[in-house]
């Protein structure tokens, strides 16, 4: 995210911070988005189980919040990966509309062995405290855990999605790199390009000849931190991919900026962002997800 990106967090309404700063996984916002906007959307729990969960990673009980269709068996699995703010309510909440859908919907919290993503206030100490410390390797071992976790609770991982926001949108790109089993995925503004560091070796444009499912990129033309001209060299590098590279696409809304999925958020904008969002359920059905 750059300077760009986090002008979008200027508040627009004033809630107490007892009403959305919780410590349950799904529960509350992130203190560095408060306070949130008059457009959030809340999807109820009406015909669905809903609520934190625990994914076991070995020894570590890693936490997750998921949500399904009440009393469904075998429904498809998707992963919901989310922003640097962690698993807070709005991704619960997508994870409810995805559960409305009829898929088991799970949202791991992947930054928790670093710290609590949602209880930092200030995001440049976010980053540089707790998001820029979690290994890219540690996030696909506990996202191949949270595929196990959904199998032995009923789902069907032969049916298996992923989509992620943000930094959420970036690992979208690397798990359908690393998982055979994944079917499609959907990425919504995540990095394309950057440095190796000994925590995040390589990159989405760095991995297009072993990614193993299609993606859909969801970008906007006003990203600051992602501007077009990523955009295009990663359409160029997928076409020298494997074939689940060449069957990628991007839809790029031209007058989005960062975010604009994120409706909690002044840089949410309601077209883009159901536009996209039909997109990604229709892609997810056309991929077998």
């Amino acid at each position: 995210m750059t300077t760009e990106d986090f002008d979008s967090l200027v508040p627009q309404r004033s809630f107490s911070r007892r009403d959305f700063v919780g410590t349950a996984v799904g529960s509350g916002f992130a203190a560095a988005v408060l306070p949130v906007s008059a457009q959030t959307i809340t999807t109820d729990t009406q015909g669905l189980d809903a609520g934190p969960v625990t994914v076991p990673v070995g020894d570590f009980k890693m936490p997750a919040y998921a949500a399904r269709p009440a009393g469904k068996k075998n429904a498809p699995v998707v992963l919901v990966i989310s922003e640097i703010f962690g698993v807070h309510e709005h991704i619960a909440d997508v994870a409810r509309r995805f559960a409305k859908q009829g898929y088991l919907a799970v949202a791991p919290d992947l930054f928790v062995r670093q710290g609590d993503a949602k209880s930092v206030s200030d995001i440049a100490r976010l980053m540089s405290e707790i998001i820029s410390k979690v290994p890219d390797e540690q996030v696909l071992r506990d996202l191949d855990a949270t595929v196990a976790w959904a199998k032995a609770q009923g789902g069907n991982t032969g049916h298996l999605g992923i989509t992620g926001f943000c930094w959420g949108g970036r690992i979208t790109w690397l798990y359908a790199a690393h998982n055979p089993s994944v079917k499609a995925g959907v990425a919504w503004y995540g990095r394309l390009q950057g440095s190796s560091t000994p925590l995040t070796p390589k990159h989405p444009i760095d991995l297009v000849g072993q990614l193993k499912a299609p993606v859909l990129g969801l970008y906007g033309g006003q990203d600051g931190g992602i501007p077009v001209s990523s955009v295009a060299a990663m359409q160029e590098a997928l076409q020298q991919g494997s074939a689940a590279a060449k069957a990628s696409e991007f839809v790029v809304y031209k007058d989005a900026g960062h975010a604009f999925h994120a409706d909690y958020r002044p840089s949410y904008r309601a077209e883009a962002a159901k536009d996209g969002w039909a997109r990604c359920l229709a892609w997810f059905k056309q991929h077998g997800v």
